[in-house]
This record gives C-alpha cells, sequence and structure tokens, in this order.
C-alpha cells in the first residue's frame, strides 16, 4: 500500500487530468494520511488506472464512502486515442483490475466526475448507481458572455445588492467570519452544519497553501455581513464548495452577488465553474439560474452486509417521509 501512494504522489504531481478531489493532499486534509487508500493498474512502468478510496470503521463496519466536502472521487483512466469499440473494451479491463484491488467492504458508495460515464464493469460486479446532476460553466474566458447567460431573476438580484443595499463584496475577512455565515444558514433550518469544523479549516490550510481557495463576504455600509461563497480551484474548473447567509438579511440578494464575485475572479485561474450540483430543489433552482450546462454523475455503491443494507434502507424511507 505504501508503494501505491507514492506512485499515486508522483502521478498526480505529472498528471493535471486529475481531479483536484483526489489529489493526495486533498484526502490528507479530509481523511487524514492514513485514511484513505489508492487502486492502482500498471503495465510497462506506467500508470493507466487510479481509484483513491476512504477507509474507516464505525460500529464494527468496514465502510468506504465519499470524504468531507470531496464533491466527486472514483475511477481516473489514463486517457486513450483507440478507436471505441478497443477503447471501451480497454475500460472495461482497467476499471476491473481496479475493483479486484478495493479492500473488503461493509458498505461502499462513491460519487464520480460526471467525465467518467462508464460504470458497466461496476454493474457486472454488483454495484448499484443512482444519478444526480450539477451545473457546469464550461467557459469562463468571457464574463461578459457568462454574465448573458445567467437568468434574469439572478443579474437583478446583483443589481439589487449593488445598488440598493451598497453591499461590498470582501475577500480579505477570516475564516471565522465564513464559516459563521455558513453555520447560520443550517441554524435556521433547526440542523447542524454537516462537515466538521475541523475539516472546513484543514481543508482551507492545505488549499490557501497552494493559491486554490477563496471566500467572498458580502457587507453592507453598517458592516453587517450578509452572504459567503467560498471556491476551489484546480487548472480544469472551480468548485462551489460552502456557502452561508444571515437569515435576516437574505433578501438583499447578497448569495448572487458573491456568486458572481467569486465567478469573475476564478476566471483568470481556470477554465470552468462547477456549481456541484444539489438534488434538493431550492438550491438546485438557485444554481440553475446561472446558466450552466445541466451535467449528469453517478453515485455508486454497493453493500455486501445484510444487517447494514436493512439499516440503510429504512433510514432512507425516514428521510424520504421527512421530505414529504
Amino acid at each position: 500500500m505504501r508503494y501505491k501512494k507514492e506512485a499515486y504522489r508522483q502521478l498526480c504531481e505529472q498528471e493535471p487530468s486529475i481531479s483536484l478531489f483526489s489529489q493526495p493532499w486533498w484526502l490528507d486534509a479530509v481523511t487524514g494520511p492514513d485514511g484513505w487508500g489508492v487502486a492502482l493498474v500498471e503495465k510497462g512502468g506506467q500508470i493507466l488506472a487510479t481509484m483513491p478510496y476512504l477507509e474507516r470503521r464505525r460500529a464494527g463496519f468496514r465502510l468506504s464512502t465519499q470524504p468531507w466536502l470531496t464533491l466527486s472521487l472514483g475511477p481516473w483512466l489514463r486517457p486513450s486515442t483507440a478507436k471505441p469499440p478497443r477503447r471501451i473494451s480497454q475500460q472495461k479491463d482497467l476499471l476491473q483490475a481496479l475493483i479486484a484491488q478495493l479492500p473488503p467492504f461493509d458498505h461502499f458508495q462513491q460519487k464520480w466526475h460526471y467525465s467518467q460515464t462508464n460504470w458497466l464493469p461496476f454493474r457486472w460486479s454488483g454495484f448499484r448507481q443512482t444519478t444526480d446532476y450539477s451545473y457546469v460553466i464550461p467557459d469562463l474566458s468571457d464574463p461578459n458572455a457568462v454574465w448573458d447567460g445567467f437568468q434574469e431573476n439572478i443579474r437583478k438580484e446583483i443589481r439589487k445588492a449593488s445598488n440598493r443595499f451598497q453591499l461590498c463584496v470582501r475577500d480579505d475577512r477570516p475564516l471565522e467570519d465564513m464559516l459563521r455565515l455558513h453555520h447560520m444558514s443550517f441554524a435556521r433550518q433547526g440542523r447542524l452544519a454537516p462537515c466538521p469544523e475541523h475539516v472546513v479549516r484543514a481543508i482551507d490550510t492545505a488549499c490557501a497553501q497552494r493559491g486554490q481557495r477563496a471566500f467572498f463576504i458580502a457587507e453592507d455600509s453598517q458592516s453587517r455581513q450578509h452572504a459567503t461563497v467560498y471556491v476551489v480551484w484546480d487548472a480544469n474548473s472551480a468548485y462551489y464548495l460552502l456557502g452561508g447567509g444571515d437569515p435576516e438579511l437574505r433578501n438583499s440578494g447578497a448569495a448572487s452577488l458573491c456568486m458572481w464575485e467569486a465567478i469573475k475572479h476564478v476566471s483568470t485561474a481556470t477554465r470552468s465553474f462547477d456549481f456541484c450540483g444539489s438534488m434538493a430543489e431550492p438550491i438546485e433552482q438557485f444554481v440553475r439560474a446561472f446558466g450552466g450546462t445541466q451535467c449528469p454523475y453517478f453515485s455508486v455503491s454497493k453493500t455486501p452486509s445484510k444487517m447494514l443494507a436493512g439499516y440503510l434502507f429504512l433510514d432512507s424511507l425516514r428521510a424520504s417521509s421527512q421530505r414529504a
């Protein structure tokens, strides 16, 4: 395992197509250096496929699930120039080799990047798949074109925040201010923020060291902070990771203004903007209005433990009844 992780670290330093969320330094931040492993397929001294995974135990169960705030994981396959039938055959062999290297687990679940569209070998190995959606602005090179792609209600919200409420967007406030606004959004719903604060801080430290994060806070003339947006990025895409706002000030248009400032900021550093989706209808409605392309992505799972499968089924029923 140590050899695989070291080889994977070296690969990620050389291969720009590997997603931010699959980078070793990201996984170190969200799980700890010993909290993850990687399946790796080599041939002729070249790495052809990889698949990082989480390793943890809870209540005696072996779990390999999606780490905190890690919006995609899953396989990476070296691009192939073969014709489609041969390329799909290569993918089949590589994915089956990755599956064979996964450690024993009682429950497995990963959300894959939308660029990975072939999960058939996982189906043949007893895994299941559900489809979720994200919205992506594929080209940030022309901010005026991005602005024109917004729905009119978003443009009105941004103008309202800037003109009527005279909000100023700051990117130099302490992380504690962003966290406070983030927690306020959940408190309004009577909930705690799902991700532990120490994980957010670890991510922030790791990304700040690499110049791959920024957060924006909209303030008024009375220094009241209305809303925040936190983004991370690599050379391929920026990602909307966290947000929040003061529920007493939620009608000022601050959230839309912060998102627009974030998009403009990252347009000089990367090619696209991923809103990272949400299956919650109000959030989906908000991010869809920024004009991104709808991108389906896979959530792949398998639960060999009958006891745990029964518990997860009952838990999903409870969640469904609460939503209804």
